[in-house]
């Protein structure tokens, strides 16, 4: 059995870490374990252009004053009046690697989102064009498509038609959830990938709704069922470069999330690493999980790999109930339990 062992210092691909005394809050939980993040744009505003990306990230920078390095990697968030002169400047200001499309109502603060992809084609040439990343939330948002079906049918409807209409787009799937999507990432193109969080390869629907409602597993894209989870599982720990990190860690006040309409999120920055190396662990292949957390990402998006280390433990630790988020509080994913693993940067 193996005791400890160290990676290079892997990226957070998707992540959440709102804005203001909340932001400051949870923000060091990624920066303990992760050399980078792709940040999520999704704020109130949310972050559409150069000038916000920077700004943004300067606030960012300035709560983890005295904390280990830490990069930033900002995001746009894509409407209905993104015009492709906006990316060219983010790209040419350095402002942002990447954008995001939220379907309109898709998810948490998605109300500015996109409601026709297919007049988003100028963008989406121009994000060709300079080499910046299109980032998809992969989820239709047709009321009459069953909530457990709705990425399937974003897999059947809408992603091939980008993808053939912009093959040289480099386009992640962030946070698939199914088998379906694993095989389509893996039939397609090698500019086409896919992140997964740790939640999607440890739970299954039946966390959330077996035995009762609970709240702090309801995330969007929804849990699936176990075989997906089994497939995703398949895909991380398989080496093939198009499947990477990202935790998708979104944090809410724990009133928000236990209330007659729960906010969609799991909460997972704090212990990451730990549920990432318990997956891989029960799957049999430690071994793989560098690959996955450290090298497949910068190699996605063109960057140097880390050369920091982060050191595994078998040490175990208990998920606390809750942390300090702003007046409130945020629950952590699988709080109250145990993980045999603890992670420090070397």
């Amino acid at each position: 059995m193996v005791n400890s062992f160290d990676i290079r210092l892997p990226d957070d691909w998707h992540l959440h870490v709102r804005d203001g005394d909340t932001m400051k809050d949870v923000v060091g939980h990624t920066g303990s374990q992760f050399g980078r993040a792709i940040i999520m744009p999704n704020l109130k505003p949310p972050v559409t252009d150069a000038q916000g990306a920077l700004q943004y990230k300067q606030r960012i920078q300035d709560a983890l004053v005295g904390q280990p390095a830490f990069e930033p990697l900002m995001t746009l968030y894509l409407t209905d009046r993104t015009t492709p002169e906006m990316i060219l400047e983010a790209h040419a200001t350095g402002a942002a690697h990447a954008a995001k499309l939220y379907p309109a109502g898709a998810t948490t603060n998605s109300d500015s989102g996109v409601t026709n992809i297919a007049a988003m084609d100028d963008v989406f040439a121009a994000l060709a064009d300079t080499g910046m990343l299109l980032l998809l939330h992969g989820e239709v948002t047709d009321s009459a498509i069953d909530i457990f079906d709705r990425e399937a049918a974003f897999l059947e409807t809408i992603l091939p038609a980008i993808i053939r209409r912009h093959p040289t787009l480099r386009i992640v799937l962030e946070h698939i959830t199914t088998e379906m999507a694993v095989d389509f990432v893996e039939a397609a193109a090698p500019n086409v990938g896919a992140t997964i969080t740790a939640h999607h390869l440890l739970a299954n629907r039946n966390h959330m709704l077996a035995g009762g409602i609970r709240p702090h597993f309801y995330c969007l894209p929804i849990l699936k069922r176990d075989s997906d989870r089994i497939a995703l599982l398949r895909a991380a720990t398989s080496r093939n470069p198009k499947f990477f990190l990202g935790t998708d860690s979104a944090p809410h006040a724990i009133e928000d999330k236990e209330s007659a309409c729960g906010c969609a999120g799991s909460y997972t920055a704090a212990q990451a690493m730990a549920l990432y190396a318990t997956a891989f662990e029960e799957a049999g292949a430690l071994p793989s999980l560098e690959a996955f957390a450290s090298l497949h990402g910068p190699e996605f998006y063109g960057l140097p790999v880390n050369t920091d280390r982060l050191v595994f433990e078998r040490k175990a630790q208990i998920i606390p109930d809750r942390y300090t988020f702003g007046p409130s509080a945020v629950r952590p994913f699988f709080a109250g339990t145990s993980l045999q693993w603890t992670t420090h940067r070397a």
